[in-house]
């Protein structure tokens, strides 16, 4: 009886672990229940996930070796003579990947059957079993060669577990995947494995003498353990991850990185890796549901308050640098080299979304829309089968969408969220149904234990018009809350980070039968009524183009604007604009006008309008030029080939970056010695302002070490040069770049040998400043820059100047 009362339970709960029944006020409606309209905006995206993005990452863990770790945990534990060399393999996480694919594909069977995928999911759990100790442990970067494990993994279990392990994280992702697929499928298998690992953690991981004391490194077990405790029933479960809150800045290691360095309840502002923040936040957040920790919600709703005033991106993203993958400064939110992880813009779907069951306001759908429409579903292609890591607002043709990562948590990450989106349309409390997200669909919703059946039409994003049809009610009077966006009411965000400047006022409408109502103005339009099949809820919103300008402490956007239409953010990219977008001006008082184009074989509303570009022509006098300035979406940006991108565009005169005249490197081709990311950087006259910029775009030679590397001009024609200046990047203390151990420069000679240039005064190596070398003067048509590689780093370069 128990399991059968925790699986209805647990039935309403695919997507966010809990409901009313254990603690939240309002109660999810499952994913299940809502069926998206093929061909509209999200049943694209829905489609291109199951056809395309899960069946890839399943692909990727077979030929990236994901299985195969499983694979030799199993002969070890079979023949303990046969070891595997894992030290520096991979990483210590890389077994969540298969476990996140398990869960997106889950979640896809219970809503298109599939006999083929079931079978194919089965035996990838089979494989995943056989690697499980005989207690229950199961983390492959030990058990393969558990006298020599990973690097991250540590001489015996836990003891690296605050630091680079991974040992609890691993198991979060299994529980998410064992329940989910245990929903989809009835089969107890992956659920079974998962409750054995989860068993060892309670036995062995606690406060208790005998135990190991210790929180995760990596958050995400917090939310796992609440979501396995409404699965069983068991409580220990519950406790355990109560437990790895609490103790959270009392145990070992206290740092900002890992949000470790004070108990959670007396945090109050979001710092440290932003993805590890971010399900923290959301596992402090269930717990408060489960046990009523009223100090935890209190913790959430501070740095809640800290994010949207201070730290969250005009796109949704949040974290805003690569250093550490983490939260920047109150206001520091820098463009090109913003990180805006995509894991980190689906946690922070999850702490939305979480906040708004425990307080009901439609501010968290605000924050959550807005992250969903731009910063999150910019991680994946409209194909399916591209990748973002970072989500930044501004490029210089230095990102690419890429088909899988080394550390592939995104790509993996997408795979288990986007088959989960219907379920964040409605929410139910009482006899209250609120509608809280746009996009044609059917449902059946379970309101005071009876049947409402309703559907919606709508092109929304691309229009405001929406049409909820009544399609069945057993439940007689009920309440219908429609969410008015904030983007509608004036508020791009619930705080004053920004703002509108363009002085419109949208204005709504709401009918039902053709009947216009005039209710009460909240964050809900509530209609209140006895409801019959058939009825019709009509919604107009205005939906026009406007500008946003940042609190003037975001030093980062002064002088600039940002164009909004409905939740999309807009940007402007080279494949639509003949001229450089970095020395667009956009005019005082824009008009646009929308267009239509296709990218990735799908229609977007495009927008247009005057603007001015500013460039030093060869004289190095500045030319004033009119132009048609196009912005598309933001999602949808990199898609047609690595160019220039910008979201913030400048309108005041003091941010303009005029286009710079052309120099001999910068007109020169460009070759390397190896493939390196952003080869075009070093000829883009860009430079960084000190050693701790990171917003000027960069190559490296990660992961490379020890070697020597070369960057080499071809010039437009033969010339006479004598001087060189490098800008070095060096990301310490985080990163796997530093300065070279040496350097030199090397000419082409008439008969195609590399010389080294003569009376080198010298190569200095200097940390993100100019390091400049005068040498005698040559006549040549090509220069080599050759790099010597740290023993134990890569190398990195900013600029390479030549004159």
């Amino acid at each position: 009886m128990k399991r059968t009362v925790f699986s209805l339970i647990l039935s309403s709960l695919v997507v966010c672990p809990i409901g009313a029944q254990t603690g939240y006020p309002i109660n999810p409606v499952p994913f299940t229940a809502v069926k998206v309209t093929p061909g509209t905006f999200w049943g694209q995206r829905l489609e291109a996930s199951r056809n395309v993005t899960v069946p890839l990452a399943f692909s990727k863990c077979e030929s990236e070796g994901r299985y195969k770790n499983f694979e030799h945990a199993a002969m070890h534990l079979k023949d303990p003579s046969k070891v595997f060399k894992v030290n520096g393999v991979g990483y210590s996480f890389d077994d969540t990947d298969p476990y996140k694919t398990i869960e997106g594909a889950s979640y896809i069977l219970q809503t298109y059957p599939d006999k083929k995928l079931r079978a194919y999911v089965d035996s990838v759990i089979d494989i995943i079993a056989t690697a499980q100790e005989p207690d229950g442990y199961l983390y492959t970067a030990r058990t393969q060669n558990p006298a020599d494990p990973h690097h991250w993994a540590g001489d015996k279990r836990w003891v690296k577990e605050e630091d680079l392990s991974h040992e609890l994280y691993n198991l979060g992702h299994m529980i998410e995947g064992a329940v989910a697929h245990w929903q989809a499928t009835g089969s107890r298998k992956f659920l079974d494995i998962a409750r054995r690992y989860a068993d060892v953690v309670c036995k062995e991981v606690g406060p208790n003498p005998g135990q190991a004391c210790v929180v995760p490194g990596h958050q995400i077990a917090e939310m796992a353990l609440c979501r396995l405790y409404l699965a069983t029933g068991e409580k220990k479960y519950l406790d355990e991850a109560k437990f790895l809150l609490d103790y959270r800045g009392k145990t070992q290691i206290k740092q900002e990185y890992s949000q470790s360095h004070q108990p959670v309840v007396d945090q109050k502002e979001a710092v440290g890796h932003a993805v590890r923040a971010a399900y923290m936040y959301a596992g402090m957040a269930d717990v408060a549901a489960l046990t009523g920790d009223q100090g935890y919600v209190n913790a959430i709703d501070r740095i809640w308050d800290n994010i949207v005033t201070k730290k969250l991106y005009i796109t949704g993203g949040i974290g805003a640098t690569s250093s550490g993958e983490a939260f920047g400064r109150n206001y520091e939110l820098p463009n090109m080299s913003a990180y805006c992880e995509t894991c980190a813009a689906i946690g922070n779907v999850y702490v939305n979304y979480r906040l708004f069951l425990l307080h009901g306001d439609a501010k968290y759908f605000d924050v959550l829309e807005r992250t969903l429409y731009n910063g999150l579903i910019s991680g994946v292609s409209l194909e399916g089968n591209g990748f973002f890591y970072p989500n930044p607002l501004e490029s210089m043709g230095q990102h690419q969408r890429q088909a899988w990562f080394g550390c592939a948590c995104c790509p993996s990450n997408i795979c288990r969220f986007i088959p989960s989106l219907p379920g964040y349309v409605y929410a139910v409390k009482d006899r209250n149904v609120y509608v809280n997200l746009f996009l044609s669909n059917r449902s059946e919703l379970n309101v005071g234990k009876k049947k409402v059946a309703l559907s919606q039409q709508t092109n929304y994003p691309w229009d405001g018009d929406i049409t909820i049809t009544i399609d069945k009610n057993n439940v007689g009077r009920f309440a219908l809350k429609i969410r008015i966006p904030g983007w509608v009411k004036g508020k791009v965000v619930p705080s004053d980070l920004y703002s509108y400047t363009d002085g419109k006022r949208l204005g709504y409408r709401v009918s039902v039968n053709n009947q216009q109502l005039y209710p009460e103005i909240h964050d809900y339009i509530t209609i209140d009524r006895y409801w019959k099949k058939g009825d019709k809820v009509q919604i107009h919103f205005d939906m026009e183009p406007r500008t946003v300008r940042a609190n003037n402490k975001v030093e980062a956007d002064r002088g600039m604007v940002a164009v909004e239409r409905g939740p999309l953010v807009y940007c402007a990219e080279h494949p639509d604009n003949a001229f450089d977008v970095f020395s667009a001006l956009v005019n005082q008082e824009p008009k646009f006008q929308l267009g239509k184009k296709e990218i990735a074989g799908t229609e977007v509303v495009t927008l247009t309008t005057d603007a001015q570009t500013l460039d030093f022509n060869k004289q190095g006098k500045l030319v004033v030029k009119d132009q048609t300035l196009t912005l598309i979406p933001y999602y949808a940006w990199c898609h047609r080939g690595s160019g220039k991108m910008r979201v913030w565009l400048p309108q005041d005169l003091k941010a303009t970056t005029p286009a710079q005249p052309a120099t001999l490197a910068s007109e020169s081709k460009v070759s390397s010695s190896s493939k390196v990311p952003a080869l075009s950087s070093i000829n883009d006259r860009l430079v960084p302002r000190d050693e701790n910029d990171r917003s000027m775009p960069y190559t490296h030679w990660w992961p490379k070490k020890a070697t020597t590397e070369w960057l080499a001009y071809e010039f437009p024609e033969a010339a006479t040069v004598q001087t060189c200046t490098v800008y070095w990047f060096d990301d310490a203390p985080w990163g796997g770049c530093r300065v070279p151990k040496s350097w030199r420069i090397l000419y082409q000679d008439a008969q195609g040998q590399w010389l080294p240039v003569k009376d080198a005064d010298h190569y200095p190596t200097v940390r993100g400043a100019a390091c400049t070398v005068n040498f005698a003067p040559v006549k040549t048509k090509a220069l080599r820059l050759e790099i010597t590689q740290p023993d134990e780093f890569s190398t990195g370069v900013f600029e390479w100047s030549v004159r």
